[in-house]
């Protein structure tokens, strides 16, 4: 590359994150990788990134990592990718108002906030791109999936509204939809399922039991259908912080392309016979 530009990650501790900040890393971009905790920071700071602590549900810290930003790269930044999420399994009808409030802070409003302070600096320099780590489930419904699938639905909604308002600007909204992504979000969402899902007073305490808890706890012996490595994600991010102009949407992994697909053409009553068998 004949400069050096800059990208800020959230959500690097691991997966998807810390494998597109060191890609990007080795490819010469100045990566301002953070993280929530302190202790996943210090292990990527050894590692040879630039890393700092940056907290979707609090604001104070959202507005202190991004000043952290400005302060190392001179008050510009040419990519955001908003990356950080977590999961709360769970049927629809066992999840407590509080606890989607709690996940969109996380996975909404959070990004939402950063990304307003990253358009503030992009519209003066007159250019920049804001990746969204959206999934499958930001378009696809799938049983016991309700919370994420709607700070996802959420994101696609408001990141499509954003770009529509950002042509013409020099400012490229990119939405990334992964499919299945070997990473730690299905262990990372165990602790928020117990602190949530009252399952055992569920009318559906049987599918808890036998089908969900099994899933979510019992060593992952093989990887699920159609399931690729971070690495996939990665290559469609390096595309869309370098092509000249990047794709509104990438799809990662065949079952999102064929739900893609099968949304499009199928009925919606067809679709839910797939879709409950998933």
């Amino acid at each position: 590359m004949s400069e050096l530009k800059s990208i800020l990650i959230t959500g690097c501790s691991s997966g998807i994150g810390y494998d597109a900040a060191h890609a990007l890393h080795r490819r010469g971009w100045q990566v301002f990788a953070t993280c929530r905790k302190q202790v996943d920071c210090d292990r990527l700071t050894a590692e040879g990134l630039t890393s700092f602590v940056l907290d979707y549900e609090n604001e104070t810290s959202i507005d202190a990592g991004f000043d952290q930003v400005m302060t190392l790269n001179g008050g510009k930044l040419d990519v955001l990718f908003n990356n950080g999420a977590y999961a709360i399994p769970g049927a629809v009808e066992d999840l407590p108002t509080n606890a989607l409030r709690q996940i969109f802070e996380a996975n909404f409003f959070g990004w939402h906030h950063l990304s307003r302070k990253a358009l503030s600096v992009m519209r003066t320099q007159g250019q920049g791109r804001i990746l969204q780590n959206s999934s499958v489930l930001g378009f696809a419904a799938l049983r016991f999936r309700g919370a994420y699938n709607a700070t996802k639905f959420a994101l696609e909604g408001l990141s499509d509204t954003l770009r529509l308002e950002c042509h013409g600007s020099g400012i490229s909204i990119v939405l990334i939809e992964p499919g299945p992504i070997s990473t730690r979000i299905r262990e990372n969402s165990v602790p928020h399922f117990k602190r949530w899902i009252d399952w055992q007073n569920s009318m559906l305490a049987d599918t808890y039991k036998n089908t969900l808890i099994p899933r979510l706890t019992s060593p992952k012996t093989k990887k699920d259908r159609f399931e690729l490595e971070p690495s996939a994600v990665t290559q469609c991010v390096i595309h869309a912080c370098e092509a000249a102009e990047p794709r509104i949407r990438y799809r990662v992994t065949t079952g999102t392309k064929i739900m893609y697909v099968l949304k499009r053409l199928l009925p919606s009553r067809m679709l839910d016979k797939i879709s409950v068998r998933i």
